[in-house]
């Protein structure tokens, strides 16, 4: 009788609405597989933990006091942490017969001597210098550097969602290019491919961003430049979803923080997408804009050159450039034409190459290598 065939999907919390993804492509490309969850918030560590608080404030506690680091942020970040979750883990899957483990993140470090291990992950630390919104007195110092170097390492290969992402393994933590391959990533909103969008949205000139960090994705930039739109098109109007800034801003909606399903109707009255965003591990909120056919303006930063190419399916701008901004929405809202024709670029790029079906069979492709 053949036994049993397991793996063990290992993340920490929700990632965004990514590991519900995740999960679903593992069950579909892996569907002789039983498997099983471990998620280290959830039984392996507690941010109650007297001893992890203990350990956070020894290692973070003068820039704690001094708001220059959370302690939401710092807590999975401590070696007693790090540690803590690698020996529960290792507990839980050392004696057993799993064909493989599986992580999502590079926030702790699950793999087991073994047992094939593969991380899938959006960032790195180091990858934070490269962005012009980041705060240096956030780096996490190079002790957090060396135990992050170690999930790479330990990895049997690392799967990442962009190719900044992938040359930062390859180059800040000196990992081989063997054992990192970029299998980009999905969205998070249903849609599906015979889907209509009405045309006459482009006339609507209506922008929408979409962020919960109101700050950290550009929103004052934003405002600045459509103070500017509005001296040129006194009809445009800017919907803000997802956070709740005060503005006193005219033909601005603010629609703060709404489920994922309802997210989609503001997508369909919207005529251009902006997101001048500082700092951004990924934004997968891109690609949701990609998948309802929309016209795309975004900053030079990050990963997102791999999914906006300028002048094909949207612009990049300098991160806090409201002038430069302004005349990129300006160009877009006056010309419905090029949002459709922006729209539809993008749309294809989508289903081309980020959907989670795409993504499924790369991840799997390269794990049967090293099971089979």
């Amino acid at each position: 009788m053949t036994s049993e065939k397991k793996l063990v999907f290992i993340k920490a919390g929700d990632f965004s609405h990514t590991n519900q993804s995740v999960l679903q492509i593992l069950s579909t490309n892996f569907p002789d597989f039983k498997i099983e969850v471990i998620d280290v918030l959830k039984g392996l560590i507690s941010k109650k933990d007297p001893l992890a608080i203990y350990h956070c404030f020894k290692e973070f506690g003068i820039d704690i006091l001094m708001r220059k680091k959370s302690l939401s942020d710092s807590f999975l970040r401590t070696s007693y942490v790090f540690k803590k979750i690698k020996r529960e883990i290792v507990k839980r899957i050392v004696n057993q017969e799993y064909s493989f483990t599986f992580q999502t993140q590079s926030i702790f470090d699950a793999s087991v001597p073994g047992v094939p291990h593969f991380v899938y992950t959006d960032h790195t630390h180091l990858e934070n210098f490269n962005y012009v919104g980041f705060n240096r007195q956030k780096f996490l110092g190079r002790k957090w550097i060396e135990l992050e170097r170690k999930i790479y390492h330990n990895a049997t290969m690392n799967f990442t969602m962009s190719t900044n992402i992938s040359r930062s393994i390859i180059n800040d933590y000196s990992c081989s290019q063997d054992k990192v391959t970029c299998v980009f990533c999905g969205a998070n909103v249903q849609i599906t491919k015979d889907e209509i969008f009405t045309e006459n949205r482009y006339s609507n000139i209506n922008i929408l961003f979409v962020g919960i960090d109101w700050q950290r994705k550009g929103g004052p930039a934003l405002v600045e430049a459509f103070k500017k739109v509005l001296n040129v098109l006194p009809d445009a109007t800017l919907t803000i979803v997802g956070c709740s800034p005060d503005l006193n801003l005219p033909n601005c909606k603010v629609v703060g923080r709404i489920p994922l399903a309802e997210l989609k109707k503001y997508y369909l009255e919207a005529s251009v997408f902006c997101l001048p965003t500082t700092l951004e591990p990924f934004g997968i909120v891109f690609l949701e804009a990609m998948a309802h056919k929309l016209p795309i303006i975004a900053t030079n930063i990050g990963a997102i050159s791999d999914f906006i190419h300028e002048g094909r399916n949207g612009y990049l701008v300098e991160p806090n450039n409201p002038v430069m901004l302004s005349e990129k929405l300006i160009q877009l809202l006056s010309t419905p034409e090029k949002c459709k024709t922006f729209g539809e670029y993008g749309q294809k790029l989508f289903w081309e190459k980020y959907t989670w079906e795409k993504t499924g069979p790369k991840i799997s492709e390269n794990i049967i290598k090293f099971i089979s």
